[in-house]
C-alpha cells in the first residue's frame, strides 16, 4: 500500500532532479526548506522528525540536496519528506510538503471497528508498521 501524503503523491516517485526543480522554487519564493522523516506515517502523526534545522538564507537547491543525502544515507528505511514555509506576514504557514524517500515495503493501515454506546460505530486506522518499535519497523521481520 503507497502512502498518499502530501504533493505529488499520487505520483511517481520524483527523481533527484525534479526534487532539485522543486525544492529551487520554493527557495525563489523565499520559503525556508526543512527535511524531517519518520517511520510512523499516519496522517495524523504531524511531528516528524527533523533532519537539522529549517534552511534559512538558502538561494540554491544543491545545499539542500546534500542534506537530503545525508538524511537519506542515515534513514533511507524511513519516509523523509521536504517541506516549504513561508514566513511572510498573512501566510506563516508551509506552502509545499511532499514525500522523497520511502521505505523499500510500506505495510500500509488496518481499520479498528469499535462499538461504542448507543450502537454507534467508530473507526480509527493504525498503521501495521506501528505493531514494531521505533527503529525496528521496516525491514526483515
Amino acid at each position: 500500500m503507497r502512502i498518499t501524503q502530501g504533493c505529488f503523491s499520487f505520483l511517481p516517485d520524483l527523481t533527484d532532479e525534479q526534487i532539485s526543480a522543486q525544492v529551487q522554487y520554493c527557495l525563489g519564493h523565499g520559503w525556508a526548506v526543512n527535511i524531517e522523516f519518520t517511520d510512523d506515517p499516519h496522517p495524523r502523526n504531524h511531528f516528524w522528525e527533523m533532519w537539522g534545522l529549517p534552511m534559512f538564507d538558502l538561494r540554491d537547491a544543491a545545499g539542500v540536496m546534500m542534506e537530503l543525502n545525508e538524511c537519506r544515507k542515515v534513514y533511507g528505511d524511513r519516509y523523509i519528506r521536504l517541506s516549504a514555509f513561508d514566513s511572510s506576514h498573512g501566510w506563516e504557514s508551509v506552502r509545499l510538503s511532499f514525500i522523497v524517500n520511502r521505505p523499500k515495503q510500506e505495510p500500509g493501515f488496518r481499520l479498528n471497528r469499535h462499538e461504542v454506546t448507543g450502537r454507534r460505530v467508530q473507526y480509527t486506522t493504525t498503521s501495521y508498521a506501528a505493531d514494531r518499535p521505533e527503529g525496528q519497523r521496516y525491514g526483515a521481520s
